[in-house]
C-alpha cells in the first residue's frame, strides 16, 4: 500500500505534485478540510462534489464515540463518512495539546486507525507548544520520535504512516527531528504544533520553524502543515515547500460569524455586500445571509469555497511561475504576514537552490522584489560573463566606442550583455520607474561584475538624476554622467 509523492512542477520551494496513497491519488498543494462527524456543517459528500480529494478527521473522537466507534469498526471510515477519497486520521494529538492528556496509547490509536480503514495513519506524537523550555521540548521530542519508530515497526515499512516533525520554536530541534524521522523512513511528514503560532500571527516564527524542518527532510518528501487553512497564508505555506494543508477554520470561523477572504476575516454582521463569486454569495445578499436560519452552514460553505479557490490559484501560480507575485500580494494583507514574508526573503539564498531557473515573467512589486531568488541567481550568474579589459555599463542606453564591451543595465538585476536581452529574467521582467531599492540591487550586480572580473576596469554611465546615488553605491567604480 504505502505513500509515494511525485513532483511535477516547482516555483520557489512550492511544488505541484501527485500524492499517491494506496490506489488513490490527490493533486498537491491540497486542502484537507477537518471533518467532525458530530458537527458536520458541510458533509464530506458535499466536499467531494466541491472538488475536495482528501479530508482529515480525528480517530480519537471516533474511538470515544458511542455513536460512531462500532460503526466505524464494522463498516469502515469511508462508508460512515460517505467519502471515497483519501481520509487521513489524527491520533488524538490535538486533544493532547488542548487538554494535556488522552485516554489512549500509541499502539492503541494506530491499531484503531488501521482497523477503521484510515488511508493515512498518524502516531500519537506530543505536540509541544511554543515557548516551552528547551529541556521540556527535548524530552517530549524524544518521546515523539520513539513513538514514531514504534509505529513504523508495529505497522511495517509499507504502512501508510505519517511521520510528524516536532521541536516547538527551536529551529535546530525541528531540523534534528526531521532528519531522525527521515531516517526512520517516511515519505509523508506533517510539521506539527504550529497552530498556536498562526493563531497569534507569529508568521516570522512559523517561517523559521517550517524552513528548519524542510532542511532536515528529503526534497522528495510530501510535507503537511498541520492546522493551516486560512486562505490569506496558504501562498506563504506553499512557497515554503508545504504540500498539504488542513484546517477546521472554514467551520470554526462560520460558527463565530466570520466570513473568510484571501485578505483576512470579516464579521458577516458588518458587511453590506458579498464581494465573492461563490454559489453562496451569488445566491444571497448580505442581509439574507445574516438572517438565514442556515447562516452557519452557508458561511461554512462560503469559507470552504474561498479556501479551495485559493489552493487552485496557488497551483496555477506554480504552473505559471508567478508564485512570488501572488505571495507578495497576499502577505501585504496583514502587518504580521508581511513580517513573515520578510523573514522568508531572508532565506532567499537557501530558496534559490530549489527555485526553477526560468519563468514566464518577473513583476517588480517593491523593495521585497529585490531580495527574490531570481535576483540572487542572476547576480551569481554575472561571474560567468566574458568581457574585455575596459567595460562600460550603460544605464542610459548610450554606447561609447573606446570600451571593449558595453553592457546594458536593468534594475534590480544589474548589467547584462545584448545576448541576454530576450532571456529570463531580463527580457521577461516588468519594472516601473526606477526607485532606490531596485537601483541599489542593480548596483550590487555591477559590484558583482567588478569583483568577479578583477582583470577588467568597469565604468558606469548613469543618468544625471541617478549619478550621485550610483557613486555612493559603488565607491570604487568610475561613474560618468
Amino acid at each position: 500500500m504505502g505513500i509515494s509523492f511525485e513532483i511535477l512542477q516547482k516555483d520557489i520551494a512550492a511544488r505541484n505534485g501527485r500524492l499517491k496513497v494506496g490506489d488513490k491519488t490527490i493533486r498537491t498543494p491540497a486542502l484537507l478540510p477537518v471533518v467532525n462527524p458530530h458537527l458536520p456543517l458541510v458533509t464530506p459528500r458535499e466536499m467531494q462534489e466541491m472538488g475536495v480529494e482528501a479530508i482529515i478527521t480525528n480517530a480519537y473522537i471516533f474511538s470515544k464515540s458511542s455513536e460512531y466507534r462500532d460503526r466505524a469498526l464494522a463498516e469502515g471510515l469511508h462508508k460512515v463518512l460517505d467519502f471515497d477519497g483519501v481520509i487521513m486520521t489524527d491520533s488524538g494529538s490535538f486533544q493532547l495539546m488542548v487538554y494535556g492528556e488522552v485516554e489512549i496509547t500509541n499502539t492503541e490509536t494506530i491499531t484503531f486507525q488501521q482497523e477503521i480503514g484510515s488511508d493515512i495513519i498518524v502516531p500519537l506524537d506530543i505536540p509541544t507548544t511554543p515557548d516551552n523550555p528547551r529541556e521540556q521540548v527535548e524530552e517530549e521530542l524524544e518521546v515523539t520520535l520513539d513513538r514514531i519508530k514504534e509505529a513504523r515497526e508495529f505497522l511495517g515499512p509499507d504502512a501508510p504512516l505519517a511521520g510528524p516533525v516536532q521541536g516547538a520554536t527551536f529551529p535546530d530541534l525541528r531540523e534534528y527531528a526531521a532528519r531522525r524521522v527521515q531516517e526512520i523512513g517516511f515519505d509523508f511528514c506533517p510539521v506539527g504544533a504550529v497552530v498556536p503560532l498562526m493563531e497569534n500571527y507569529r508568521y516570522k516564527d512559523l517561517v523559521d520553524v517550517v524552513l528548519a524542518a524542510k532542511r532536515g527532510l528529503s526534497p522528495s518528501t510530501c510535507v503537511h502543515l498541520f492546522g493551516a487553512g486560512h486562505p490569506s497564508m496558504l501562498a506563504l505555506g506553499a512557497a515554503m515547500g508545504c504540500d498539504i494543508f488542513d484546517s477546521a477554520a472554514y467551520a470554526l470561523f462560520a460558527k463565530d460569524g466570520r466570513y473568510l477572504t484571501t485578505y483576512g476575516s470579516l464579521k458577516i454582521d458588518e458587511l453590506s455586500e458579498l464581494a465573492c463569486p461563490c454559489a453562496v454569495c451569488r445566491n444571497h445578499t448580505a442581509e439574507e445571509l445574516k438572517k438565514s436560519p442556515e447562516r452557519e452552514r452557508l458561511l461554512a460553505l462560503h469559507n470552504l469555497y474561498v479556501t479551495l479557490a485559493e489552493i487552485a490559484r496557488i497551483r496555477q501560480a506554480i504552473t505559471d511561475g508567478t508564485l512570488w507575485e501572488l505571495l507578495d500580494i497576499r502577505c501585504r494583507s496583514h502587518p504580521r504576514l508581511l513580517e513573515g514574508y520578510r523573514e522568508f526573503l531572508r532565506h532567499a539564498e537557501e530558496l534559490e537552490r530549489q527555485d526553477r531557473v526560468s519563468k514566464r515573467r518577473f513583476f517588480y512589486q517593491g523593495t521585497e522584489s529585490c531580495r527574490r531568488t531570481e535576483v540572487i541567481r542572476y547576480h551569481e550568474m554575472i561571474e560567468r560573463f566574458t568581457v574585455g579589459e575596459k567595460v562600460l555599463v550603460s544605464m542610459t542606453g548610450d554606447k561609447m566606442e573606446e570600451y571593449d564591451d558595453v553592457l546594458s543595465f536593468k534594475p534590480p538585476f544589474g548589467p547584462f550583455p545584448t545576448g541576454l536581452a530576450e532571456t529570463f529574467p531580463i527580457g521577461q521582467s516588468e519594472v516601473p520607474a526606477w526607485d532606490e531599492a531596485m537601483m541599489e540591487a542593480g548596483c550590487r550586480g555591477i559590484a558583482r561584475l567588478a569583483e568577479t572580473h578583477p582583470e577588467s576596469t568597469v565604468t558606469v554611465l548613469a543618468p544625471a538624476d541617478w549619478a550621485a546615488f550610483v557613486r555612493q553605491a559603488l565607491p570604487g567604480v568610475e561613474v560618468l554622467e
